[in-house]
This record gives structure tokens, C-alpha cells and sequence, in this order.
């Protein structure tokens, strides 16, 4: 078979998807895949597609027999190009199924550009095609409709996000990608220097200290859609580099960061084929814990409530609860009738963070009758739902008692692993969390620290230059551990999308917040002596967030996994499979760098 050259005069008329009852009676140059071949005798039926969809294209040894038999040699994913004629298909021909069902093009000429080895499973989606292999063959995987539908909703979401941002006076401003190394948050990546001896620089987490940075440097407004890196374990919505919107502002309060990101998201749903309310819900960090057991609530199902007020004194002791901390009760939608063994199952995710579970509610009815008639009325609970009740055992029940730094919150977290998880189990199967029923929320003022329990100290909650609230900022030495923090996370369907706070913009405050982590005032000059000079040149007051946008596209795409929207990611591993990534580098370039390796690495 011999290969053409495409005559350099020859256009694409469209792509193959887009051709329309409009083209009928019209010459066309189409170009594209081979997607499929039927061969019926005298007509060959070739599927060309391109990133737009198929066309039909039709070869008739009739008319032309010197090109029917050229197109005897076509194969799946050979490329070609053909010149010929739209048609409209005759009645009982037309394909309803795709957008160019009612044309066809017949083929006047055909040039074969390129062949192709049989691909390593079918370019089609729906067909099971283990995961190792799409990743090996990315560059294949690409070209199924899926992934191409993917990379367009990213493409017009990344618009969305600039034609939002650029519309509220933001500037697109690009930091840099190799900084200094700071000990905070997740293992970086480092990057040797060749001109430095024996010196690195570090992938950015987040571009945290440099948006700050241009706030100082009067750019009022700033944002980027940033690639950040850390060295971290992954999951299924985590990869070691991942893509953040990015966004700072000076003179910003909370409520003004708020309804620029709300439009940005309706925008950003807009561009999905959604319509989504404003404003967004809010509660605080304390309330998100109280009624979910969660700081990124999961709204689809119902929420938690206190169980105490409809039980007596005696009432607790007979239940052997710790009546010291919360106790807790929630209802399952649809699920009464779950089996022993099927409930059983479910007790050991809050049984085994020390909490104690009760979900028999004809036996709770028959000994606290008044108390579960108030719980009823209460949860809107119905005779279709599964009623559980969470405490913490007073130290000789069937678990652990709950322990820890914040055992009013272990109570709330064991409840709320408790109520995901039995809604995901069973209430999903009745149409509870459908995937098109999206609940934003801002979950605010969360705590400024956390007790690091190995450490035995205080870690900053979110980062270091979080702004604590004007009312708890005094108590940073005295009982930094109620020390509330102007932060704020925006959540949707318990998944975290983004993340941010208003800054320190004082050094006095920044330097104290450095201390109460522990650092001296040698290693906060060492670690972030930089910053803490920027303050003191007239830092204005500003705050900001940064959003997930691999999370964002999956959600919008109904993915499960980030990998589905990125172009190239890499495995659970942090392994490109395709470029055969990370490998080891020769010994001239350890040389040059000032690099020897240890044969035991162990």
C-alpha cells in the first residue's frame, strides 16, 4: 500500500462531526480516523472521526472501482483524508443516533496519509479496557469520545474561569515554579541546582507566598490557573501535580471573596449544562461538625441532630452514655429494612473510632417511648427509615471509649463516617445522592490550629498565614487551641473544592503566629524572613482562595477519578506509564549536579 502526501493546496472543508443537512449537495474535504469499516461487496462504509464526531463516508465500486478498491486497504485508525459530496441519506438510512445522521459523503477521491499498527483495544467507549493500558497508550486513549468530551468541558470551564475573573478587574499573573523549600504541609519536590551546588529548589505546593506577595506589590486582583506539586500519597481525586484556580485580593472581606467564587461557579456549572441557585448556604466549622460530623458536609442526606434534650438523666445512665459529650441521632432515607447482619456491618465505621452505636429503633421505642417519639418528630423520621443514635460509652461498653484532644468531635466525626457511609451504601440505591443534585456550602471559621498528638504540639489548621478573628487573636499564647481562624473551605456533596482565608498582612501578628508553632525567631527569619521583611512596606489588607479544578471537572463530568480530566496523569504510584516516568538519569548528569546515590537506599 502506498502513503499520499496531502497536497498542500487541500483544506479541511469542517470536521467530520459537524456536517449537517445544510452541507447537502455540497463538495467537502473530510479528515479524520478511520473508526470503522463495513464492507458490504460493492459499498464500503467507512466511520471517519475526528474530535468532533463521525461522518459517514461512502465508496461505491458502481461509480468509482479504482476507488473502492483503494478502500479495501483502509484499516481502524488509519489516517486519510477524502474530497467528495454531502448527500442526504435516503429514508430508512438515517443513523438518529449520532449528530450527522442524516448526511453521508460520497467518496470522489481519498488520500492515505497514514497507516496504523491495530490499536491496544478498541477506541470506543463503553468497552472495559484495564486502566494500566489506557494509561501506556494515553496518546490512544485520547482520541475516544469520552476523554475528548473531558478535555472540552475543561477547556470551556478554564474559559468560564478567566472570562469570570477578568470581568471582576482580576490580572492573570504567573509565579514561579521553582522557589525555596519550606517545611510546611506535604513532601516537595525538589529540583537540584547545577549552578548552586548542593543547594534545591522545591515544585510549588501552592503559590500561597508569592499571591501574597503581589498584593504587597499593588496588583489589587490576581489570579492563575497554576500547576502545584507535591509529594504526597494519591487517591483517587489526587495527583502529585494537579491544577489549582487561584485567586487573591486586597482590601477583600470574606463576603466580597464569597460572591465573586459563587458566580465563578455558577459560571464554571453554566459551562457543564448546568443551572445552579445563588446564594450558596453557610455554617460555621462548630455547626458542620454538630450536624454532619464533617468539615465538607455531604447536604443529600439528612442531617444530625442532638439526641440529649429528648432523654432524661436516667435515661443516659440506663444507656451507659458519656453524658459529658454529644450524642447524636440521624436517619437513613429508605432504609428500614435492612437486615441484622446489614446494619451490624455498618457499626464497626463509628464502633471502631471508640464511639457507641444504637440502630434498633423498635427496642429504643419500647423502653423510651417519649424519647423517640420527640427524635421522630424531630428528624422528619418515617417508618421507611433507618433511625441511628451515636454516643460516646462511659469506658466498660462494647468499644473504646472516645479519647483524644477534642473528644466532643471524635463523638461528631464516628456519627458522621457513620451517617456517609450508610447513605452511600443503601440511601444512593433509592436516588438520594443523585450526581446532577449539586449543594454548595461554605463551611466557615474554622479552628486557626490542630494538635499534632505525636508531635505534642499545635499545627497550623490550614497555613501559617491564615488571619485569626478579631475576637480570639488575644488567646494565641494563652489557648491557641480556641483560637478561630478567617478562613473558609467551599464544599460540595462532602468534597472539598477549594480552600482560603483572609491573610496576615501585619508582621507582629505573622511573627506571633510563627511562635505559637513552635518555630524561633531564628527559624522564622530563616524559613520566611523574605515575607516577614514584605510586611513591613506597607502590606494592605487581603485575602483569597484556591479551588481544586481536576475535582471541579470530575464532579462536572461525572467522573469518579480525577485521572479522567487530566490529559497525561500519572498512576496511584506517581508513575507515567506512557513516558516510562520517573527514571534514573546518568552518571554525568549526578556529576554535574553534585549528586551521589547511595546503592542502599533502604
Amino acid at each position: 500500500m502506498t502513503l499520499d502526501h496531502l497536497p498542500p493546496e487541500l483544506r479541511r472543508t469542517a470536521k467530520c462531526g459537524e456536517f449537517r443537512q445544510t452541507h447537502a449537495g455540497t463538495n467537502v474535504v473530510a479528515m479524520g480516523w478511520v473508526a470503522r469499516r463495513r464492507d458490504l461487496g460493492s459499498l464500503i462504509f467507512i466511520d471517519l472521526r475526528d474530535r468532533a464526531g463521525v461522518v459517514q463516508v461512502v465508496f461505491n465500486q458502481e461509480t468509482n472501482a479504482a476507488l473502492h478498491e483503494r478502500a479495501e486497504d483502509l484499516r481502524s485508525e488509519y489516517v486519510i483524508a477524502v474530497e467528495g459530496k454531502i448527500i442526504q441519506r435516503a429514508v430508512g438510512t438515517v443513523n438518529a443516533g449520532i449528530p450527522t445522521g442524516e448526511v453521508e459523503l460520497i467518496a470522489e477521491r481519498i488520500y492515505i496519509l497514514n497507516d496504523a499498527r491495530t490499536p491496544p483495544f478498541p477506541i470506543e467507549d463503553g468497552v472495559p479496557t484495564a486502566e494500566e493500558a489506557r494509561l501506556r497508550y494515553r496518546y490512544v486513549d485520547l482520541r475516544r469520545p469520552r476523554m475528548q468530551a473531558n478535555l472540552e468541558l475543561r477547556h470551556r470551564a478554564n474559559f468560564a474561569v478567566r472570562s469570570t475573573l477578568n470581568d471582576h478587574g482580576f490580572l492573570e499573573i504567573e509565579t514561579p515554579f521553582m522557589t525555596r523549600s519550606t517545611p510546611e504541609g506535604a513532601r516537595d519536590y525538589l529540583v537540584p541546582s547545577r549552578v548552586q551546588p548542593g543547594t534545591f529548589y522545591a515544585l510549588p505546593q501552592s503559590p500561597q507566598i508569592f499571591k501574597q506577595l503581589l498584593m504587597v506589590g499593588g496588583c489589587d486582583r490576581y489570579f492563575q490557573i497554576v500547576r502545584c506539586f507535591r509529594d504526597e500519597d494519591l487517591r483517587a481525586d489526587r495527583q502529585p501535580e494537579f491544577t489549582q484556580i487561584d485567586l487573591e485580593m486586597t482590601y477583600a472581606q470574606p463576603e466580597l471573596i464569597y460572591n465573586v467564587v459563587e458566580e465563578m461557579l455558577v459560571n464554571l456549572w453554566k459551562a457543564g449544562g448546568f443551572t445552579i441557585p445563588r446564594p450558596f448556604p453557610r455554617i460555621s466549622y462548630d455547626e458542620a461538625m454538630a450536624q454532619y460530623g464533617s468539615d465538607k458536609p455531604e447536604m443529600r442526606l439528612p442531617r444530625m441532630f442532638d439526641a440529649k434534650p429528648h432523654f432524661t438523666a436516667e435515661d443516659i445512665q440506663k444507656l451507659a452514655i458519656e453524658p459529658s459529650l454529644p450524642f447524636v441521632a440521624f436517619r437513613v432515607p429508605a432504609c428500614s429494612g435492612l437486615s441484622r447482619k446489614e446494619r451490624d456491618e455498618l457499626k464497626p465505621v463509628a464502633t471502631e473510632r471508640g464511639a457507641k452505636v444504637f440502630d434498633d429503633a423498635r427496642a429504643l421505642e419500647k423502653h423510651y417511648p417519649q424519647a423517640v417519639a420527640g427524635l421522630k418528630k424531630e428528624l422528619e423520621w418515617t417508618e421507611n427509615d433507618l433511625l441511628i443514635l451515636v454516643g460516646a460509652p462511659l469506658g466498660n461498653g462494647e468499644a473504646a471509649p472516645i479519647a483524644g484532644p477534642n473528644p466532643v468531635n471524635a463523638v461528631y466525626t464516628a456519627a458522621g463516617a457513620l451517617r456517609l457511609h450508610a447513605g452511600q451504601k443503601y440511601a444512593a440505591k433509592h436516588g438520594l445522592l443523585r450526581p446532577d443534585d449539586f449543594r454548595f456550602l461554605w463551611v466557615l471559621n474554622f479552628p486557626m490550629y490542630e494538635w499534632d498528638a505525636e508531635e505534642k504540639r499545635f499545627n497550623a489548621a490550614h497555613h501559617p498565614f491564615t488571619s485569626p478573628t478579631d475576637d480570639t487573636w488575644e488567646m494565641l499564647e494563652s489557648n491557641p487551641g480556641a483560637v478561630k481562624a478567617k478562613a473558609y473551605d467551599i464544599v460540595l456533596n462532602g468534597t472539598e473544592l477549594g480552600s482560603g482565608s483572609i491573610r496576615i498582612h501585619r508582621k507582629d501578628i505573622q511573627s506571633r503566629i510563627f511562635t505559637s508553632l513552635g518555630m524561633s525567631e531564628e527559624q522564622a527569619k530563616q524559613r520566611f524572613g523574605f515575607f516577614l521583611d514584605a510586611l513591613e512596606y506597607g502590606t494592605p489588607p487581603h485575602g483569597g482562595i484556591a479551588l481544586g479544578l481536576d475535582r471541579i471537572i470530575m464532579i462536572l463530568a461525572g467522573e469518579n477519578s480525577i485521572r479522567e480530566v487530566i490529559a497525561f496523569p500519572k498512576t496511584a504510584r506517581a508513575m507515567d506509564l506512557m513516558c516510562e516516568a520517573p527514571t534514573t538519569v546518568s552518571s554525568t548528569q549526578l556529576r554535574e549536579l553534585g549528586i551521589a546515590l547511595k546503592k542502599d537506599l533502604s
